[in-house]
């Protein structure tokens, strides 16, 4: 069960995952031992699954981001793994969703251009048969976080975001 000192603890390492276990410790008023107790318990249980470096698109040439829906009219297991499958070859790709409605799947991809958009295009639908692909293009983006709510955990009904 998370607690609220264990989501005080997500919500720092959320925000800068760098930050040395005893200056966490301290935050949340625990000493460094207990406090990577803690930790290593969030990381076996699968709550924190990795911690990365979150970097800046435009400073390594990914300034485009296309939202890409696409449906098919493939509704099948087999369909479905040989589409993982080849999106999984494209490190282009940095989100797929399998959708409900009337897009099966929803892509997030960041390239440098349009050039390279198009180059990109013209590979996926080389390798697998698609009904329809709509493109929409970024102009700006507004808000972008990999920071989750914590104000649901362990909660029935929303609860005050953490500070």
């Amino acid at each position: 069960m998370i607690d609220r000192i264990d989501r005080r603890i997500l919500a720092i390492l959320q925000e800068d995952c760098t930050v040395p276990v005893a200056e966490i410790g301290r935050r949340v008023g625990l000493s460094t031992t207990p406090c990577w107790r803690r930790i290593q318990k969030l990381e076996e249980e699968g709550v924190i699954q990795r911690r990365v470096a979150v970097l800046d698109p435009k400073k390594v040439n990914c300034k485009v981001t296309a939202f890409i829906a696409i449906t098919t009219s493939q509704h099948n297991a087999d369909w479905l793994k040989k589409f993982a499958d080849v999106i999984s070859e494209f490190p282009e790709v940095v989100e797929f969703y399998r959708m409900a409605g009337q897009v099966d799947y929803l892509l997030r991809v960041v390239v440098p251009d349009i050039e390279a958009y198009d180059a990109f295009y013209k590979k996926l639908i080389a390798k697998i048969d698609i009904s329809d692909v709509s493109t929409t293009f970024a102009m700006e983006q507004i808000k972008c976080t990999n920071e989750l709510p914590l104000n649901y955990v362990g909660a029935e009904k929303p609860r005050e975001p953490v500070s």
